[in-house]
C-alpha cells in the first residue's frame, strides 16, 4: 500500500538537533519503502508565510511566524498563537497533496498536526521524544545540581523550577505560573486526541502514563528513533579526526541537564591519561574550561563541528563519556556511538538503559563517582572495550536500524488506516 504522508516537525536538516535528524531518517526510510513524504516545518522568528525547499530529495514546506525573543512571551507565540495558524497551513497541505495520514514529530507540531488531520477525518500520530507534555521546560529539572527530578508540575514545584532559570529577577516570573500550568494542561489534552502516541523509549512511555492521566485511554506505542547504521558507518570510514592516539570523548551540549559540570572531575577521579575531547558548546563551556585549566589535565574543546567531523570524532573515540543527569529520552549520541561500536560509560537516566545494557553493551552508573570508576575500568581493560563495542554494534543493528524502525511505524500507519475515522468527526 503506497501512502501519502505528512510529517510535521519542529526541526529538520541541515541545521538541527537529534529530533530533526530522527525525523529525516524516518522520512528517508518511508520514501525507501515506496511512500510519498512531505515535511512541514514551522520556523519561529522568520518572515510570515510559506516557503519551500528540498533536502536530500525530500520536499520541505517552511512556515514562518513571529516569535519575539522575550521569555514566556516567546513561548506563548510558539504555542497558543502558532497552533491555529499552523493547523490551517497543514490543512491546506493535506488538501493539496491528498495526504492519507499526518504524523507530528515534536512539541510545536504535534497538536496542530492532530487538529489538522482530524479536520479531514485522517489518522493522526504524535511522537513524544522528551517531557514536553508533562514539564513546561521539557526536562523535569528544577535545580541546577543534584540528580532528583521534579515529581510533578504543581504550583509549588513550578516556583522552585523558575528560581534557577530566572536569575536574580526570578520573583518577577511567578505571575506566569497559571499560564504555565494551563499551557501544560492544553498540551496533555491535545495529545490525548491523537489516534496513536509513539514514545521513543520505555521510560518516556511509563512517565507519560504516570504523569499525564489525560492520555490513559490513548493508544501508546514504544518505537525508538531510527539510525541509518550502514550510512553512519560509511561516513565514519570516510574521515578521521585531527588527533593521533586514544582519546575519551564527550559529544553534545554543555549544559546543566547534560551533567557536563562533572566532566573534568570524572576525568580526574578516573586518572584518565588520554586526552578528553569535548565536541559541543553551551552555557557551561566557560566554567568547564576554567576547571580544565585548573586541573592541568589534557582537555581539548572542539566546539560545534559539522556532521562529517562530528561523526569522525565519534567513530575514532576510544570511549564515550555520557554524564547526563537529565531524563534522556533516547539519546542520538548513544545510538550512534553504539552503532559504531564505541565503548560507553553512561549515567543511568531516562531511556538510556534501552540503549546501554549494563555489562552487555556498555557500562551504567548512578553517580558521577561511579561513572569515573567505569571510565577507569574501560581505560584499563581493552578486551572489555572490544567486547562491549561489538555487542553494542549488533544490538543497534537489530533494534534501532532505520529499516526495523520504519517497518514498525509503517505497520502502525496501516493499522490506523484500516480503522480510520470518518470525515464526520
Amino acid at each position: 500500500m503506497k501512502l501519502r504522508l505528512l510529517l510535521s516537525t519542529d526541526s529538520f536538516p541541515p541545521l538541527c538537533g537529534g529530533s530533526g535528524w530522527s525525523t529525516f531518517e524516518l522520512a528517508r526510510g518511508l520514501r525507501a519503502r515506496g511512500h510519498d513524504v512531505i515535511v512541514v516545518q514551522p520556523k519561529p522568528g522568520t518572515p510570515a508565510g510559506r516557503r519551500e525547499r528540498e533536502y536530500d530529495g525530500i520536499r520541505v514546506v517552511e512556515f514562518g511566524f513571529a516569535a519575539p525573543a522575550v521569555p514566556y512571551v516567546r513561548n506563548y507565540f510558539k504555542n497558543e498563537r502558532l497552533y491555529p495558524a499552523l493547523s490551517d497551513a497543514l490543512s491546506k497541505v493535506i488538501t493539496d497533496e491528498r495526504v492519507d495520514l499526518v504524523h507530528g514529530q515534536h512539541v510545536l507540531t504535534c497538536l496542530p498536526a492532530i487538529a489538522a488531520a482530524h479536520r479531514h477525518g485522517l489518522p493522526a500520530v504524535c511522537t513524544v521524544r522528551d517531557y514536553w507534555p508533562v514539564c513546561y521546560w521539557s526536562d523535569l529539572i528544577y535545580q541546577r545540581h543534584g540528580a532528583t527530578l521534579c515529581p510533578a508540575c504543581s504550583a509549588g514545584m513550578m516556583t522552585r523550577c523558575i528560581r534557577p532559570r530566572g536569575g536574580p529577577l526570578w520573583p518577577l516570573a511567578l505571575p506566569m505560573i497559571p499560564y504555565m500550568r494551563a499551557n501544560l494542561a492544553r498540551k496533555r489534552s491535545g495529545l490525548a486526541a491523537a489516534d496513536a502516541i509513539v514514545a521513543v523509549s520505555t521510560t518516556i512511555a511509563s512517565d507519560l502514563r504516570a504523569r499525564a492521566p489525560e492520555i490513559a485511554a490513548a493508544r501508546l506505542e514504544i518505537i525508538p528513533n531510527p539510525v541509518d547504521v550502514a550510512g553512519l558507518r560509511a561516513s565514519a570510514a570516510a574521515a578521521a579526526p585531527p588527533i593521533d592516539g586514544p582519546y575519551a570523548l564527550y559529544l553534545g551540549k554543555l549544559a546543566p541537564n547534560k551533567g557536563t559540570s562533572h566532566l573534568v572531575d570524572v576525568a580526574g577521579r578516573a586518572r584518565l591519561d588520554w586526552p578528553l575531547v569535548i565536541v559541543g558548546d553551551g552555557p557551561e563551556r566557560n566554567a568547564i574550561e576554567a576547571q580544565a585549566k585548573a586541573s592541568g589535565r589534557d582537555v581539548r574543546f572542539a566546539g560545534w563541528t559539522d556532521r562529517p567531523q562530528t561523526v569522525a570524532w565519534l567513530a575514532h573515540a576510544s570511549l564515550l563519556i555520557f554524564p547526563s543527569r537529565g531524563p534522556e529520552s533516547l539519546s542520538r549520541v548513544l545510538l550512534e556511538a553504539s552503532a559504531l561500536g564505541v565503548p560507553i560509560a553512561a549515567m543511568k537516566t531516562g531511556g538510556t538503559p534501552d540503549i546501554v545494557r549494563h555489562g552487555e553493551t556498555g557500562l551504567l552508573s548512578s553517580t558521577p563517582e561511579a561513572l569515573a570508576d567505569d571510565v577507569r575500568r574501560l581505560v584499563e581493560n581493552e578486551p572489555l572495550r572490544r567486547q562491549l563495542g561489538t555487542a553494542a554494534r549488533a544490538y543497534t543493528e537489530r533494534t534501532f536500524d532505520t529499516r526495523a524502525v520504519v517497518q514498525a511505524i509503517e505497520a502502525l500507519y496501516i493499522d490506523l488506516l484500516k480503522s480510520a475515522r470518518t470525515p464526520s468527526r
